[in-house]
């Protein structure tokens, strides 16, 4: 006869239809008990409506009574807040002091390149008044979900998103907010969402040092932050300020990101550096932190974010991205587990 191990592992292979999601991924098998011939399993309601409820009871009825020696299965769906079931290994942020340097990009393409390594990978849209990961990912069905609780929608690789844009009536209506309401909603986006199990969560957060960033550095379990600037002189200064905010709110500094740091021409195999000379070296001096990745600007990934593909963008830097990152972050957690003095 089956463990209660291996029954587990066995209803956690399940695929909820339509969701692209596993038990497993969603974290729904929450108890497992044989009793004789007779197994008993504690499942998660959470998000799921009754009609998926129904199909999932069948479907784990019909997958455990295939196992040799059981003869009944008895099912309990229980309700579980969002926070009770999500097992987020590495909450990241990335940040930066202004506005259109590339978050978002950079937030795209670490969740990209975290992907292709393996890793569960979710992203939490928190800009948000300028909402783009869902355009950028191709999305546009609306989340699932039951009252309290949000299921975030899968993109083609797999990546799980959350985004205002996927809730809005129409993806071009604006959002004329204060920041009371604009830091609720990024709150119930943690609070209410169903992120089940993910080695990484990316938070693209609005620019600057106010309301919204200071919400989610408080709020949120970060591990670490990612700062993108520019080559411009401005950027500089802007970036100075936010590695200070990250500093006195006590979050490290996994890594820089400067994005538009050149466009390669090929016709004359040189890059020009069209926004000014690089500043990663002023900004690694700055911030003590080390640079991830000199990102270019390149018409294909345009195009490809246009078009809402970036998972297919294929480039070093990309592959780049993600190995200094999972460098950065091993190192980071090297440094915490060495004692700081003698006690």
């Amino acid at each position: 006869m089956a463990s209660e191990l291996e029954i587990k592992e066995l209803v956690e292979t399940i695929s909820l239809p339509g969701l692209g999601l596993t038990t497993s991924q969603l974290n729904l098998v929450q108890g497992v008990e044989i009793q004789g011939t007779t197994v008993k399993l504690t499942l998660a309601s959470s998000g799921l409506s009754e009609a998926r409820q129904a199909w999932l009871r069948n479907r784990v009825t019909d997958e455990v009574g295939k196992v040799t020696g059981i003869e009944k299965t008895e099912i309990e769906f229980k309700e579980f807040k969002p926070t009770e079931l999500n097992k987020i290994r590495n909450i990241v942020a990335v940040i930066s002091g202004k506005g259109g340097v590339g978050k978002s990009l950079v937030s795209g393409l670490l969740a990209v390149s975290l992907n292709r390594r393996g890793y569960s990978v979710g992203i939490l849209d928190a800009d948000i008044t300028g909402p783009s990961i869902p355009k950028m990912f191709g999305l546009d069905s609306r989340p699932e979900g039951t009252e309290g609780t949000i299921l975030p929608v899968v993109s083609r690789s797999g990546i799980e998103a959350m985004s205002l844009n996927l809730i809005l009536p129409q993806e071009d209506e604006a959002v004329i907010w204060r920041g009371p309401v604009i830091t609720r909603v990024i709150r119930q986006f943690w609070e209410d969402v169903l992120w089940g199990k993910r080695d990484y969560l990316i938070i693209d957060l609005p620019p600057g040092t106010a309301d919204a960033p200071l919400t989610v550095m408080q709020t949120f379990p970060i591990k670490g932050v990612v700062i993108v600037f520019t080559p411009q002189a401005l950027g500089s200064m802007i970036v100075r300020k936010t590695v200070k905010m990250a500093q006195q709110m006590q979050k490290p500094i996994i890594g820089l990101v400067e994005n538009m740091s050149y466009l390669y021409i090929p016709e004359i195999n040189k890059n020009m550096e069209i926004f000014g000379p690089s500043k990663a070296n002023e900004m690694i001096q700055s911030a003590k932190a080390p640079l991830l990745a000199k990102l270019p600007i390149d018409p294909l990934l345009t195009r490809l974010c246009d078009e809402g593909k970036i998972e297919e963008y294929r480039s070093e830097i990309v592959e780049q991205l993600g190995r200094e990152f999972l460098k950065s972050m091993k190192a980071l957690e090297e440094t915490a587990k060495t004692p700081s003095g003698p006690v």
